[in-house]
């Protein structure tokens, strides 16, 4: 049962596909839900009921959509009520999705080097993001994406078989489903992980954006999403080496459809400072006009 509300973001009755449970009380949730797997885009998220009992919803990253399998998954962190009884829900139960909400990244084709850099839960959006620059299937992107998180990633790690010049030595841990579809990757901690670069994930796409050239830099554009420290460190990248950088930014949100107005943030524009709604005017903005 759907209906359309707001244009392409639609309420459904969505059906637990799976529930997969890793470290650090981190869950990867798939969910049947056509009409968001259909309209969703890198970067849109999903507004989710946790429980009957539980009348606010969470807002959650889209991490993969698949619109022939009509399912899209969202990776969460059981922190606080809501997502501890998301937790809680079996196979086959019902939730209510409202979804895909807000504006995505938009990569530029002049700009086919890619560096995608995701923190903890602002993981989900750059798997996203890389799996459509891989479904564009004319081999013109060049993705590499950079994961950082303090605890364990909500996926088994292992060593890298594709080269990546300019990324440390040591650092050769991926993620396993990148690593299928032919996309880089390489994993930054400061937990002291096995073949993850000891530090940030900015630090670590600072090393490599280092080894470029000028030419190549002329090339690279930085897709972000995480914690707001990461975003502001990965502006300040991106602005040393004059490359454009897109932002997702993470706020707290009540309604997620622009009404209620309280996830708001300072955005400077042509005409000055102004207020942005993150649910609807974002959740990605030019990472310039925000820090």
């Amino acid at each position: 049962m759907t209906s359309s509300a707001r244009g392409s973001i639609f309420l459904e009755r969505a059906r637990v596909v799976s529930q997969q449970a890793y470290d650090a009380q981190q869950f990867v949730l798939r969910v049947a839900a056509p009409r968001c797997a259909a309209h969703a885009e890198p970067g849109s998220f999903a507004h989710v009921t946790c429980d009957a009992a539980i009348p606010m919803r969470r807002p959650l990253s889209i991490m993969r959509a698949d619109a022939r399998g009509g399912w899209i998954e969202m990776l969460y962190k059981t922190l606080g009520p809501g997502l501890h009884a998301l937790a809680r829900r079996k196979v086959g139960e019902e939730l209510s999705v409202l979804g895909p909400i807000g504006r995505p990244f938009v990569p530029h084709p002049e700009r086919p080097r890619t560096l995608l850099l995701g923190g903890g839960v602002g993981i989900p959006p750059m798997v996203f993001l890389a799996e459509r620059l891989r479904e564009a299937g004319d081999g013109a992107w060049k993705a590499l994406v950079l994961m950082g998180s303090e605890v364990p990633f909500p996926f088994r790690t292992r060593p890298s078989r594709l080269i990546v010049p300019g990324i440390p030595a040591g650092a050769i841990a991926c993620m396993p489903l990148l690593e299928q579809w032919g996309v880089p990757s390489r994993l930054a901690s400061g937990a002291d992980l096995p073949g993850c670069f000891p530090g940030f994930v900015t630090e670590l796409a600072d090393a490599w954006l280092a080894s470029l050239s000028g030419g190549e830099l002329q090339q690279v554009e930085v897709f972000a999403c995480g914690p707001a420290p990461m975003l502001e460190a990965s502006a300040k990248l991106a602005r040393r080496y004059g490359v454009p950088c897109q932002v997702s930014l993470e706020e707290f949100m009540a309604c997620a459809v622009g009404g209620c107005a309280g996830c708001t943030v300072q955005v400077r524009t042509s005409a000055g400072p102004a207020m942005k709604r993150v649910c609807v005017d974002g959740p990605v903005f030019d990472a310039y006009t925000v820090f």
